[in-house]
């Protein structure tokens, strides 16, 4: 097996684990984006499915990082109970089976060349919920 096989995250996705997920919180079972890749200008569905080894309580955090090449577009902490409210969730996040489906508007036009995005998700604790990565090109 293939090491990046095993962080490769099941579903239409361009997503893996940025580590092991052994002591996350969420195992995620499957990640569906339509279309994969994303395009610009284009509506980018999501569809996630996945399970959560406890609850997940007010203070949990997202930390979101989008590089441009080597160009650090975004790099920002933001609370993830605030962020989830957008798919229909709301925290604490329960124990067991969640799914969600999201609607993304991509922007036009979107400069062309190759991003790489990670987002790191854990508890007030500091308590890996999940974190993962993903490298996308935009244009031909």
């Amino acid at each position: 097996l293939d090491s990046s096989d095993e962080l490769k995250i099941p579903g239409d996705n361009p997503l893996e684990y940025c580590q092991k997920p052994t002591n996350d919180i969420l195992a995620i079972e499957k990640v569906d984006l339509d279309p994969n890749p994303p395009r610009a200008g284009q509506t980018l569905t999501i569809k996630a499915t996945g399970t959560f080894s406890e609850d997940v309580e007010e203070g949990a955090k997202v930390h979101l990082q989008v590089k441009y090449g080597l160009i650090r577009l975004i790099n920002q902490e933001a609370d993830l109970c605030e962020q989830i409210k957008s798919v229909g969730l709301e925290c604490p996040l329960k124990k067991g089976q969640t799914n969600f489906t999201k609607d993304v508007e991509m922007p036009q036009p979107i400069p062309p060349g190759k991003y790489h995005v990670l987002a790191d998700v854990y508890t007030k604790d500091k308590n890996n919920i999940t974190c993962l990565e993903a490298t996308v090109t935009f244009g031909d």
